[in-house]
């Protein structure tokens, strides 16, 4: 499998943006407003920032893990499972903010110095059914592409509760 420049530019783009993303989109709105969900079983922009740091854990744990270990085997972890053993839905939005942040930028510094063939580094990852291969580049791809539409959601949350 060959891995394109231009791929690996976008991923690491839209990985970095994140942080930056939600703290423009935010940055007017009250504490309050901020853990305020729309609705029954709805989110409020604190909830969603608690499940993609959840996320940027469980995913960026097996990517270093891949590029530390050769060919390491994995157990899966779901971000849903994982969120419950943290504090991240308590903690205040502008600190949680800041924890993904200083995150992003060291799941960053480990990406950057990657080669091509890097990114093809895998693991076998287990207790989800079949055990399956997955590769840095996987892992990568799937939390830029997961983040785009929690990034939207913070986005509509954060733009309705200027309305109210």
């Amino acid at each position: 499998m060959h891995v394109s420049l231009p791929s690996i530019e976008k991923i690491m783009t839209l990985l970095a943006e994140a942080p930056s993303q939600i703290a423009a989109t935010t940055a007017d709105l009250k504490s309050v407003q901020l853990h305020t969900s729309l609705g029954h079983e709805e989110w409020s922009a604190n909830d969603v920032l608690a499940h993609l740091r959840s996320c940027a854990d469980v995913w960026g744990n097996c990517i270093v893990t891949i590029i530390a270990q050769d060919n390491p085997t994995i157990r899966a972890i779901n971000p849903r499972t994982w969120i419950k053993q943290t504090n991240y839905l308590e903690q205040k939005f502008q600190s949680s903010l800041h924890a993904f942040a200083i995150q992003r930028t060291d799941l960053l510094n480990a990406l950057e110095p990657l080669t091509h063939a890097d990114w093809l580094r895998s693991a076998i990852v287990t207790g989800a059914g079949k055990p399956l291969e997955r590769t840095v580049l996987f892992y990568a791809q799937w939390m830029a592409s997961h983040e785009r539409p929690h990034l939207k959601q913070i986005k509509s949350i954060a733009n309705t509760m200027r309305l109210q």
